[in-house]
């Protein structure tokens, strides 16, 4: 059966490595805080000006304050320090971040990205993802297989409003796992969710990709 928003996340946890500066997107991405392995220290990054991000708050305890870039509140670490807004993006631009997890509303199989804006539809503004994924060593994609009409996300050619052209490296969804060794390989399918198999991938799949499974 396709894997849910927590087990998605926890799959993304696994390529976290000890030591890592992290940065996590909205949505799907938050939840990788709560599944990061055992023995594994990473230092979470947030573009609105913190590093070091605790874990969310109980009820009751939430400082409204303390939010992370998708203004859900969160608690901060001994170590956590604050900065202002041109800090923390010195920190993305200048190459400081290991990964981010990102959602996205569509990949393409040379590996660009759409996930800021719709046309038509209005937005907050553009936030920091064109920062990510030209900054930031590894990037990561979590999102649904199937956008809400069915049709895939991971498509030939974006036709939304790109993100950032050729920087994905690694895309997880709830069907399975795609992954490319450098920016001129093509991505391969490297795992698949329980009860998931191949042909159903292909069946939801319209991007060019290899098969490692």
């Amino acid at each position: 059966m396709p894997w849910d928003r927590n087990q998605m996340a926890a799959r993304a946890a696994k390529e976290l490595h000890d030591g890592y500066y992290v940065n996590l997107g909205i949505g799907i991405p938050t939840l990788v805080a709560n599944h990061i392995p055992d023995g594994v220290e990473v230092t979470l990054q947030s573009e609105n000006g913190m590093l070091g991000i605790g874990p969310f708050p109980y009820e009751g305890e939430e400082d409204p304050d303390l939010i992370n870039a998708g203004k859900q509140t969160i608690s901060e670490l001994p170590s956590t320090s604050y900065f202002g807004s041109s800090d923390s993006f010195a920190m993305i631009r200048g190459g400081h971040i290991d990964l981010t997890v990102l959602g996205a509303m569509e990949v393409a199989e040379n590996g660009d990205i759409a996930n800021w804006m719709i046309p038509g539809k209005m937005i907050k503004g553009m936030g920091g993802a064109m920062d990510l994924v030209a900054g930031v060593k590894k990037i990561i994609v979590v999102m649904d297989h199937c956008a809400k009409d069915g049709s895939p996300k991971f498509i030939p050619n974006c036709t939304l409003p790109l993100t950032g052209t050729n920087v994905v490296d690694m895309i997880i969804t709830d069907l399975c796992v795609f992954q490319r060794t450098d920016h001129d390989s093509q991505f391969r399918l490297i795992e698949l969710a329980p009860n998931v198999n191949a042909e159903d991938v292909a069946a939801k799949t319209t991007a060019q990709y290899g098969v490692a499974v």
